[in-house]
């Protein structure tokens, strides 16, 4: 049951914020604690896909080929362009577009991979969001240029 966080007192065995004397600033921290990562989906995903990463026979964790993971990821956006292409509705679940559930496929992919090689996308989205934020290339003027890029 939620707890209204203005009117009971703090739950400390659940972790629940419940308490009126909270400030703005800690109900925030909270909340972004409560807030899950990019990480934390990788390790959702990839636990929910772990029988990808297991032999058939065995049931002995497999080492994924790396080639192999980008493919596939590769293979689902592709499904999304064609998606898009010919506006299709999806055939698994036709109340969807095409492309947002293939997209969703790639996004799932691109968790698995990062959960099962325990990459830290979520530093990794953050930095990369910090360094394209004062990018050069990315301006208006350098785009417009002869050799800027232009999509």
């Amino acid at each position: 049951m939620k707890k209204n966080v203005d009117t009971a007192p703090l739950d400390a065995t659940s972790g629940d914020v419940t308490c009126a004397n909270v400030n703005t600033a800690q109900k925030s921290t909270i909340e972004a604690a409560k807030t899950p990562t990019l990480n934390t989906y990788a390790a959702e995903v990839h636990e929910a896909n772990k029988k990808w990463w297991h032999d058939l026979e065995t049931g002995r964790p497999i080492e994924r080929n790396f080639g192999e993971l980008i493919a596939l990821c590769h293979s689902e956006l592709s499904e999304a362009l064609e998606g898009h292409r010919k506006n299709l509705m999806d055939d698994k679940l036709p109340h969807r577009r095409m492309v947002e559930v293939e997209l969703a496929d790639t996004v799932i992919r691109i968790l698995d991979m990062c959960g099962g090689l325990g990459l830290d996308l979520e530093g990794a989205y953050r930095d990369k969001m910090a360094f394209n934020a004062h990018r050069v290339d990315h301006s208006v003027e350098h785009r417009k240029s002869a050799n800027g890029k232009k999509y």
